[in-house]
């Protein structure tokens, strides 16, 4: 009996207008959606649920610049409409329209290194590959 593992990550990249900008060596993903009550007047409990808008928060450890991105100046801080791509075997997750909502630095002279990025995306696709 063979157990298959689930398909991890082969490449997670910051992406803007179609160039890869950044690796990340690792991400993790909270979707939360805002759904409300529907309640009925002379019931007791809610009669039905309203699904909302949903959120796609991401939190990216160990940022590093491309070397075209750092020829060009790449300034995380400056990123806003960018896409996180994460490459599966089996599936390309991309997460567009992002903007960053906190960044953390720590790094050594001379790399181009951001240790955390906390980013909001407002859509979430998945594609196969």
């Amino acid at each position: 009996m063979s157990i298959a593992g689930f398909p991890t990550s082969s490449d997670i990249y910051l992406e803007v207008d179609g160039v890869k900008v950044a690796v990340v060596q690792s991400y993790s993903a909270k979707a939360s959606k805002t759904s409300s009550a529907v309640d009925a007047f002379g019931e007791s409990e809610p009669v039905a649920t309203v699904p909302g808008q949903t959120s796609h928060v991401l939190e990216l450890t160990r940022l590093y610049a491309t070397d075209e991105a750092i020829r060009d100046g790449i300034d995380f801080y400056g990123l806003s409409g960018f896409s996180l791509v994460i490459c599966k075997p089996d599936r390309k997750i991309i997460y567009s329209d992002c903007q960053w909502s906190s960044i953390s630095e720590a790094g050594t002279l001379g790399a181009m290194v951001v240790e955390k990025v906390t980013i909001v995306a407002s859509k979430r696709i998945e594609t196969g590959v």
